[in-house]
């Protein structure tokens, strides 16, 4: 009996030291529908857009880029009201990985079906469901974020930047738990991987 409570108690430490410690982790609920946007549509700026990623590990932790391939969001009286994003999954790199053979063997497994399946979904899509205003400089925004084939609907708080009537640039730094979306590889017994995936997201749009 004492063994298997002591069995227990690393397993739980394990696990626990295997959460992310960045970011909180985004409202997760099931798909919602998606309205027409209204007002004026801006052309995100793919390349002075960026998305960073870090997920962590019980002996560590790795992080880098992916990036956004088009996109478009709405503004209505200079405020956001929809938009909708695609995330090209080919293009994650690994940025704290100095070695080449080993960088490109992290970024191969990444893109395998272990973890985000590339070849079978080269893609990944948000879509804005809600926005809401917060404090002063804030938004709440909800959307539909879809994965290997998987949606569901995550909330978040997002900074604004700016949002005028030439450009919207806004940032957000959220968790989503990447079991919701399939993505199931737990990594070794002595080093686990955790659930949570933290995104820093920084969006600039312009009006075309």
């Amino acid at each position: 009996m004492k063994k298997l409570l002591f069995s227990f108690a690393i397993a739980s430490l394990i696990v626990g030291c295997a959460s992310n410690p960045e970011g909180v982790e985004a409202e997760t609920k099931s798909a919602q529908e998606v309205s027409a946007a209204e007002g004026i549509a801006y052309q995100v700026d793919v390349a002075g857009s960026k998305i960073e990623w870090t997920g962590a590990k019980v002996s560590g932790k790795h992080n880098g880029t992916i990036n956004l391939s088009e996109g478009t969001v709405y503004l209505k009286d200079n405020q956001l009201s929809g938009g909708s994003f695609v995330v090209d999954m080919n293009s994650i790199v690994d940025l704290d990985i100095t070695d080449p053979e080993y960088n490109g063997k992290l970024v191969g497994h990444l893109k395998s079906d272990d973890f985000f399946a590339v070849d079978k979904y080269p893609t990944a899509k948000f879509e804005i469901t809600g926005v809401t205003p917060a404090e002063e400089g804030k938004l709440n925004i909800s959307g539909n974020l879809t994965l290997r084939d998987t949606t569901n609907n995550i909330s978040f708080v997002a900074d604004v930047v700016e949002s005028s009537e030439s450009r919207f640039e806004a940032k957000a730094d959220f968790n989503i738990n990447r079991k919701k979306w399939n993505v199931l590889y737990n990594g070794m017994a002595d080093d686990l991987i955790a659930d949570e995936i933290n995104f820093k997201v920084h969006l600039v749009a312009n009006k075309q």
